[in-house]
């Protein structure tokens, strides 16, 4: 009888991303994935930032419905890429000194300790405590990434920053234990960097680059299509203190750091998470209810879902977008804010055809077109990217703002092109004239020439267009340092509206008809 060979444990490996062998406490459990979230959306950002075409944001991809752990997700990311602070406490007479940790990558940043620090006569030294191009020279100094791994480089990226900097004591799964039995040779690389570079320590080096903050409101704008804005403030107000915005309606105010990610308003798309600026075109464009109305560039879909809520849910609105993904955002936030009006095209607004008889009732365009972000870099976080300070300056890179430019001229001479559009808002997050008062400037020939005319949006908005232009005065800018934020809006409307060409038409062909009913008479009695 043939002898079974005995059965021998195999070793516990990582199955469908889960860690195996020993039970895991939940702290260790939740610091394994949110470092596996992490490394997800640090590649899609890497990966984007390389192409110059990023999928979304840090903080939109962070808070997509795919990552689980939100909150510890974007801080791992925003530490690895570079923000996690510690702050150096010292009493001023220095008789003590003491650490405080203060989560600043959080949107939930507990200002209450600041202010109470800073009430007890406290200085605050900053030092800045992680940065991906650290951590990647230190792995490229210790040689630490074998074969097996080359491909999860995201991930081990983020273990590294916790290993040299973080939460060593959590550390648990295959990757994690490969870079843990290599911990000596990247503290012993980290050592070496600093004496070439005449540091003393990893403070110094990262105090080297630094990127200042801008404290702002947060705002949220009411989706009226399923809640109204008194009820929302009544339900905010549990909470927090809620104002008001005094030039966009149904827009609200809340204080900075105001973390509603998770707030059943936000889950059920009673609020969207907007800005002022963002949510300015929309109102600009003052589309109505029963209109036909094309959002050229529509992703990630705050602003066409503002469209629908002005609209009252009535008419019908062509949200167009080119990237697979994006559009994927688009179609999740429509459905989330109960607008039935929307039809999603994937499809580039400069394939459609404007004398097409489908678009012949078109009667307003909202244009949002890729641009360089520059207006809202900080709360983007762009400035954590690798394309951030690519050539050592800081400067916004001069060939990519002109391919922006190009681009962004040629959809809105497309959006001039369709007949019997009334208005157009061209609008872009960018403080750089190049993609603003410069792009206007170039198509007002022949915006002039299909009949339209700048007019001006929000009149008693203060802050005006650069005078580089006849008409920068109904330009709209607002500015990094009094709005927190950096928007350009400009607003075309044409002379003589749908409704006039209209009935110009209709009285035109009335007076014909006396003179062919006459020639049709002489033409019978010949």
């Amino acid at each position: 009888m043939a002898r079974r060979k005995p059965i021998t444990a195999k070793k516990p490996a990582e199955k469908d991303g889960k860690p195996a062998g020993k039970r895991q406490s939940n702290a260790e459990r939740s610091a394994y994935f949110a470092r596996r979230e992490a490394a997800k959306v640090l590649r899609s950002t890497l990966q984007g930032d390389a192409r110059r075409r990023a999928i979304g944001s840090i903080k939109s991809l962070v808070y997509g419905p795919s990552v689980r752990n939100k909150k510890a997700t974007f801080a791992l990311v925003c530490e690895t890429l570079k923000r996690i602070y510690y702050y150096a406490v010292v009493k001023l007479d220095l008789s003590w000194m003491d650490f405080v940790f203060l989560d600043m990558t959080s949107d939930a940043v507990d200002f209450q300790v600041v202010d109470m620090l800073s009430s007890s006569r406290l200085d605050f030294a900053v030092v800045d405590m992680g940065y991906l191009s650290v951590i990647k020279e230190v792995m490229e100094e210790a040689n630490v990434v074998s074969s097996k791994w080359k491909k999860q480089n995201e991930l081990l990226y983020i273990i590294a920053y916790d290993l040299l900097f973080g939460q060593q004591d959590l550390l648990t799964g295959d990757a994690e234990k490969h870079l843990m039995s290599k911990k000596d040779a990247l503290q012993s690389a980290l050592s070496r960097i600093l004496r070439r570079k005449g540091l003393k320590n990893v403070a110094d080096l990262m105090a080297l680059d630094k990127t200042s903050e801008l404290q702002k409101p947060r705002y949220v704008r009411v989706n009226t299509l399923k809640n109204d804005t008194e009820s929302v403030i009544s339900e905010l107000r549990k909470q927090y203190v809620v104002q008001e915005d005094d030039t966009v309606p149904d827009l609200l105010i809340l204080p900075p750091g105001a973390d509603l990610h998770n707030h059943p308003l936000v889950k059920n798309g009673s609020v969207f998470l907007q800005g002022k600026g963002s949510s300015m075109p929309a109102v600009a464009l003052d589309p109505k209810p029963g209109w036909e109305v094309i959002d050229a560039c529509a992703a990630p879909g705050n602003k066409t879902v503002h469209l629908a809520a002005l609209m009252k849910g009535k008419g019908k609105i062509i949200a167009c977008e080119l990237n697979k993904e994006r559009v994927e955002r688009l179609k999740n936030n429509v459905k989330l804010s109960g607008a039935t009006n929307v039809k999603v095209k994937h499809e580039d607004f400069l394939n459609l055809d404007p004398t097409d008889p489908s678009h012949s009732k078109i009667r307003a365009i909202l244009l949002d077109p890729s641009c360089s972000g520059s207006g809202t870099a900080l709360d983007r976080l762009d400035h954590l990217l690798p394309s951030h300070n690519a050539d050592g300056s800081g400067n916004a890179d001069t060939t990519r703002l002109r391919k922006l430019a190009a681009f962004q001229k040629r959809v809105l001479e497309q959006a001039l092109s369709f007949p019997a559009v009334e208005r157009i808002v061209y609008s872009t997050c960018s403080i750089h004239q190049i993609e603003n008062e410069d792009v206007v400037n170039s198509v007002l020939p022949l915006a002039s020439s299909h009949g339209f005319n700048l007019e001006t949006p929000f009149p008693q908005w203060p802050r005006r267009g650069l005078p580089t232009l006849d008409g920068s005065e109904h330009l709209l800018r607002t500015d990094l340092v009094e709005d927190k934020e950096g928007f350009f809006v400009a607003l075309f409307v044409r002379r003589e509206n749908f409704e006039d060409r209209r009935r110009k038409k209709q009285r035109t062909t009335q007076k014909r008809k006396p003179l062919n009913f006459f020639v049709a008479r002489l033409l019978k009695l010949v």
